[in-house]
């Protein structure tokens, strides 16, 4: 496997993992809502071989984190850490594609300009 094809498929699950960050924070207030989260690791190691055809989305449990009176396991300040170290993830990725395209740019025109 390429490593085009790595990064688009960390890209992939960078993507889905925003999503799932974005639905705890839309659901920061609402009652019984359980946090939802993403191994990035084991995912990857999962879906690197073929194509992301499904994530494990794991679902808080009471045990996993403090929740609220209203039973809400969303903690909003996490939340937010985690969005902004996906996003630093994902604009890393795609400045890796970037500098391996202009690489092979490169190595096509044999160095010239």
């Amino acid at each position: 496997m390429s490593t085009i094809d790595v990064v688009e498929k960390a890209l992939d699950l960078r993507a889905r993992y925003h999503k799932v960050l974005a639905g705890n924070i839309a659901n920061v207030e609402t009652p019984n809502y359980k946090e939802k989260d993403i191994d990035f690791q084991k995912e990857m190691g999962r879906n690197v071989g073929g194509g992301l055809t499904s994530v494990e989305i794991k679902e808080s449990t009471d045990g996993d984190v403090i929740g609220s009176i209203d039973g809400n396991t969303v903690n909003m300040e996490n939340q937010i850490v985690k969005l902004t170290e996906n996003s630093m993830f994902f604009t890393s990725l795609v400045q890796v594609i970037g500098k391996k395209l202009s690489m092979m740019k490169y190595a096509i025109s044999e160095g010239k300009r």
